[in-house]
């Protein structure tokens, strides 16, 4: 009689059950796990063809500005030779202005050498005639009486010599001017200005008393000379000039404000003077 082969031990019941639960419980994990593998490759493929996109249209961008940037850079040459072209043809301009502006100022002072020239001639010939007008007064009150005596040895005792006109008492005055003698020169304008206060000369009488004061470096007796040709005399050709140079008087002794106002009365008052355009350049220039 054959014996029966041994069969192996089973496992206990428990240790199956906790088997198959086991199974049970790993194979959903597996396949989340092999799930999760096919999402992340996914993800990856997307975000690799966004990336490409992306550069793609950034390359686009780049493109277009740089094109943009080459177009700015041509219109901003093309505008820097423009201004390059303006800038020279002002320029010119400028120069050819400075060079009409010499030319006129040449010629004005040309006109007032020629003007001054013409007034000094004028006033000698006034001088010259009161000179004569003189001669002939004296010559008359000298000539024989009719009773034939010479009435010179009568005039001689009771008659004066005629004074002489304000034309001539200018002209001698203004040659002691001239000459550096600014007392007399002095003298002779302010005698004139007593005895003929209301001379055609009076104004020019009292603009060179102003002169001799300056030349003598006594500021402040030449600027209320000036001061008083504008004043006394504001029709004549004289009181722009002479408020002109009180009021640079004035802006060199630090009195700006003072200047500034004299400055404006002679814009406003004599417009169309020489020392009215003198008087806005410094008006300008006057802080």
């Amino acid at each position: 009689m054959t014996a029966s082969p041994i069969s192996a031990p089973r496992p206990p019941k428990t240790q199956t059950i906790r088997r198959r639960l086991a199974r049970r419980l790993l194979a959903p994990a597996a396949l989340v796990a092999a799930a999760g593998c096919v999402a992340t490759r996914n993800d990856i493929r997307l975000l690799q063809n966004d990336l490409r996109v992306m550069r793609a249209e950034a390359a686009i961008a780049d493109t277009a500005r740089r094109r943009d940037l080459e177009q700015l850079e041509r219109v901003l040459g093309t505008l820097q030779d423009s201004m390059r072209l303006v800038t020279a043809r002002m320029a010119k301009s400028q120069g050819d202005v400075r060079e009409d502006l010499y030319g006129l100022q040449q010629q004005l002072v040309q006109i007032q050498e020629l003007t001054g020239q013409s007034q000094r001639r004028l006033q000698e010939l006034r001088a010259e005639m009161e000179q004569r007008s003189r001669e002939l007064q004296a010559a008359s009150t000298s000539a024989p009486d009719s009773a034939g005596a010479p009435a010179g040895a009568a005039g001689a005792a009771g008659a004066t010599p005629p004074q002489p006109g304000p034309n001539q008492l200018f002209q001698l005055a203004l040659d002691q001017l001239r000459r550096g003698s600014t007392g007399a020169a002095r003298t002779g304008m302010q005698e004139l200005l007593r005895l003929y206060p209301t001379s055609d000369v009076a104004a020019e009488a009292q603009f060179y008393i102003g002169e001799s004061y300056a030349a003598e470096g006594k500021t402040a007796q030449a600027d209320s000379a000036y001061a008083a040709v504008a004043q006394r005399y504001p029709e004549s050709s004289r009181a722009p000039t002479a408020l002109y140079k009180y009021a640079l008087s004035l802006e060199k002794g630090g009195k700006k404000r003072e200047a500034r106002q004299a400055l404006d009365d002679v814009v406003r008052k004599y417009p169309r003077s020489d020392e009215a355009m003198l008087a806005r350049d410094r008006l300008r220039t006057l802080r």
